[in-house]
């Protein structure tokens, strides 16, 4: 075998795991709130605090997907269901029982 050729397969073989690791799918978590974003600031800032904790990093590691009502309770299962749709890992709420309870 060739110097050169050799040095290509090492070089190759070296990039597998990289490769391998790139083409992993981030989880998604998918973000549901009652309220119009402003409303839920220090609270999502908490939850990317505990995701960071946990060894999560948005958009480094983990996606996530956020849907808001608006404050339009009526929205609520809309939003729901097209995080069901969106085949999320898992969906997390804030702000009390309207969101929690939101029909899919």
């Amino acid at each position: 075998m060739k110097r050169r050729t050799f040095i290509t397969l090492l070089g190759g073989a070296a990039a597998w795991p990289l490769a391998a690791r790139a083409q992993q799918p981030m989880p998604v978590i998918g973000f549901l709130n009652a309220q119009s974003p402003d409303g839920f600031t220090e609270q999502l800032r908490g939850f990317r605090q505990g995701l960071k904790e946990a060894g999560y990093v948005e958009g480094e590691n983990v996606v996530i997907e956020y849907r808001s009502a608006e404050n339009i309770m009526d929205r609520l299962p809309a939003l729901a269901a097209e995080l069901v749709r969106r085949q999320v890992a898992v969906i997390a709420t804030v702000g009390g029982p309207p969101a929690v309870v939101a029909p899919t």
